[in-house]
């Protein structure tokens, strides 16, 4: 070990004896535990054994001992969950300087007794997997029929335990190796096959965006033509509706244009398929009706029907006549040199092997793994010359361990249970699947191979670099669509004349665009609830009566009412948060505890009934929702959780099922005013906001806690919650800016270091490889 190591390894093992020493003093002072004592040990006692947990068996000099028991105690303090409704509670002051003096305690505990975890082997997902692709090849790729569906845990797809390898998904990932690797190079033996595009369930009598102005309906696709040759584009059309009704009088001729330029318009009657030279490389193919004035007909009511027919798919077929491969981004990419004589073809062979595989395996390779690849090149390169040899190396590449899966080197003179810091090749490749869920750039490669990256000021600055780059928008679709459940919402069914998929797609994208102006204009991450702003286009203005707005773009606009401001007026939340043909104060009292305050609410007990279908005994009139969920509270057993979730739900009864506003349901005024658990009295969506803002660092703290788990790629356990008060805490000064959140989040010990495991080590991996 050479000197300046063992200088740093002194100082470290004297911060940790210091911690140590201070925490055997560590405790909550009398009258802290006084108001414990006063509020709580009547249930939690080992007589009644509430939730399972009894202060008897705790002391207040040994809170380390027992520091899992006691955050769970601190969430249920600082969610305002506990005592539970109905019951004597502390005044504020007491309640804030019991929760301060636990946390304190707690934290002071994690400094003597460092705990960074340690994820298992971690696989990359579908969606790390296309975007790597798309980074190292300049290829776009879609992996939602090449891969199986990735699980998930607690609310994200990227949590390395639940990742596993099936035989399926082995095959699939040869099978996509040997087709992307075909596609990048340009492969003239390839044969014409048949690729079909569907536009989705989105209405088709309407202008969509990102098609040509003055047209209606259509399709947009992005498709990659592996040769320079010929291709088949056909249009195939017919009704929108259910019933595929044909159209009568509204026949209108379908423009096709590549990458915005107009090709061809193909006139009413006339053959549906045309055949184009098209130039190797991702091209935009769009097929829209060019818009006409509707002629009415015999039967107003079936032209009307009629004119929402559409098209249905886009097929091309190709390549036919192949050329050659032409000059692609792929091929750019990965020719980094061109052989001129048969002598040089090895040594460029080499260069363009060592450039593609330093990055698919995010770091130097070595003369072993270079040679692997050779072996696969000289196969190719014999069997149908130099670019074959590089196509059947670059397919060895792709599904190679290191390509698949994000080893983290672990020390050697180190036992299993010591803590290490990782090194800077581990830490780019952390950074950059958590900011852009793909492989590091060359630049963050560059500064980790120099052993640079780790040095504050220079991970600070990659920081702000790599959330300005545009593909931080990872950070929206994989991380904020998850924790928000825009996922979800493709699966649902609304039953309700307000709602189609036109307005589906417009709810995830007026969230997700949220959520992307709070990232790309550095916001506090309060304003995802408190924002006065939100976007819509005219179909999403309608629905939220917001006048004016004319078009499919979408636009930024202030929020229409108090009521819309932030998630909780959303209709993605609203809806999601729903039963199909009414709305659901249970679930969307849950959603907000579990995502917006980190205090989920137990399960039921096992037996106690959950169906609030059944209406009052026969020859009563029907029950509201809320005398339904009224009456439920009063068994004992459902009380104390339903206490806390229902009157959140009861606030936001002024949006139905899909996010509408309403003032009534049926006859009956709809009744908005409640108390929450903690005793504020609300009423309506706007108090509500306001009684969560009051608690706004529980909600900067269950983001924070959200983006450490989607960060590390494993379950975030209590002896993370020190680390994660600490990002909060330093983000605090400058209003939670989600910059500091994500910066204080890769400056933090869970990040940064990891504990020895002695399983999973890269050599051992690659033994057993071909």
């Amino acid at each position: 070990m050479s000197q300046n190591n063992l200088l740093k390894r002194v100082l470290s093992l004297t911060a940790l004896l210091v911690a140590s020493i201070q925490v055997q003093s560590a405790s909550i002072d009398n009258q802290q535990w006084a108001v414990i004592d006063s509020y709580c040990t009547d249930c939690h006692n080992l007589e009644d054994f509430s939730g399972g947990f009894a202060f008897d068996l705790l002391a207040p000099d040994a809170i380390h001992e027992d520091a899992e028991l006691w955050e769970e105690v601190v969430r249920k303090l600082r969610g305002g969950m506990m005592p539970p409704p109905g019951e004597p509670r502390p005044d504020k002051s007491a309640l804030d300087s019991l929760v301060a003096g636990l946390e304190l305690a707690l934290d002071e505990t994690a400094a003597a007794n460092p705990n960074p975890g340690a994820p298992v082997l971690h696989r990359m997902n579908r969606a790390e997997y296309a975007n790597a692709v798309r980074d190292l090849l300049d290829l776009s790729l879609d992996t939602s029929g090449l891969f199986p569906a990735d699980d998930s845990s607690n609310g994200f797809d990227n949590v390395a335990s639940v990742l596993g390898v099936s035989p399926a998904l082995m095959q699939a990932w040869v099978n996509t190796a040997a087709k992307v690797s075909r596609l990048a190079i340009g492969d003239l033996t390839a044969s014409a096959v048949i690729t079909n595009y569907q536009p989705g369930a989105v209405s088709q009598s309407q202008h969509i965006e990102g098609l040509p102005l003055g047209t209606r309906g259509g399709a947009r696709v992005e498709h990659i033509f592996p040769l320079d040759a010929e291709y088949e584009i056909a249009i195939r059309r017919g009704g929108g509706g259910i019933f595929f009704f044909p159209s009568v009088q509204t026949e209108e001729p379908i423009e096709i244009s590549l990458d915005g330029e107009r090709l061809a318009v193909i006139p009413v009657g006339e053959s549906t398929s045309i055949r184009l030279s098209i130039p190797a490389g991702p091209h935009v193919i769009e097929a829209a009706f060019i818009h006409t004035q509707a002629q009415l007909g015999v039967d107003d009511l079936y032209t009307v029907q009629a004119n929402t027919s559409g098209i249905n798919a886009l097929q091309i077929t190709g390549p036919l006549n192949p050329t050659g491969p032409g000059d692609t981004p792929s091929r750019r990419k990965i020719f980094v040199c061109q052989p001129i004589a048969v002598t040089e073809q090895e040594g460029c062979a080499r260069q363009i092997l060592t450039n593609l595989a330093s990055r698919a395996y995010r770091g130097p390779v070595g003369e072993e793994a270079l040679e692997t690849l050779m072996e696969f090149y000289n196969r190719g390169n014999e069997l149908r010359g130099f670019e074959t040899g590089v196509q059947y190396a670059l397919a060895r590449i792709l599904v190679d361990p290191r390509f698949l899966y994000r080893f983290e080197s672990e020390p050697k003179n180190l036992a299993p249970g010591e803590i290490y810091r990782l090194g800077d090749i581990e830490l780019a490749s952390r950074l950059s699947y958590f900011l852009w869920s793909s492989i590091p750039d060359d630049e963050l490669l560059s500064l980790a191979e120099a052993g640079q990256l780790s040095e504050p000021n220079v991970l600070e600055q990659q920081v702000q670099r790599m959330l300005a780059d545009k593909k931080s928008v990872a950070l929206v679709d994989n991380f904020a669509a998850q924790w928000l459940g825009l996922r979800t919402l493709d699966a649902l069914y609304p039953i309700s004349p307000d709602y189609d998929n036109t307005l589906r797609e417009a709810f995830k994208k007026e969230t997700a665009l949220l959520f992307e102006s709070v990232l790309r204009e550095d916001r506090s991450i309060v304003d995802l609830v408190d924002a006065d702003y939100t976007f819509v286009n005219e179909r999403l203005a309608e629905h939220y009566g917001i006048p004016y707005i004319r078009g499919s773009r979408f636009r930024r606009v202030p929020t229409p009412s108090d009521a819309r401001r932030g998630l909780l007026g959303h209709g993605s939340i609203l809806t999601l948060t729903s039963a199909p043909n009414r709305t659901s104060p249970v679930m969307r009292g849950k959603w907000i505890l579990e995502n917006i305050l980190g205090s989920p609410p137990p399960a039921p007990p096992p037996g106690v009934e959950t169906n609030l279908e059944e209406t009052a005994g026969e020859g009563e009139a029907p029950t509201t929702m809320r005398q339904r969920l009224e009456q439920h509270r009063a068994d004992p057993n459902c009380s104390g959780c339903h206490g806390m979730i229902d009157p959140i739900g009861f606030a936001l009864e002024n949006f139905d099922s899909v996010g509408k506003w309403r003032d009534s349901i049926g006859e009956q005024q709809v009744d908005t005013a409640t108390i929450l658990w903690d005793g504020t009295p609300i009423s309506g969506p706007g108090a509500l906001r306001e009684a969560i803002l009051d608690k706004r660092e529980n909600f900067v703290i269950t983001a924070t806690e959200k983006l450490l788990t989607y960060a590390l790629g494993r379950t975030v356990e209590h002896h993370d919650m020190p680390s994660i008060r600490q990002i909060v805490r330093n983000a605090e000064e400058n209003n939670y800016k989600i910059s500091d959140l994500v910066k204080g989040v890769v400056s933090s010990m869970p990040f940064q270091y990891r504990v020895k495991t002695g399983e999973n080590t890269l050599e051992e991996t690659l033994a057993g490889s071909p």
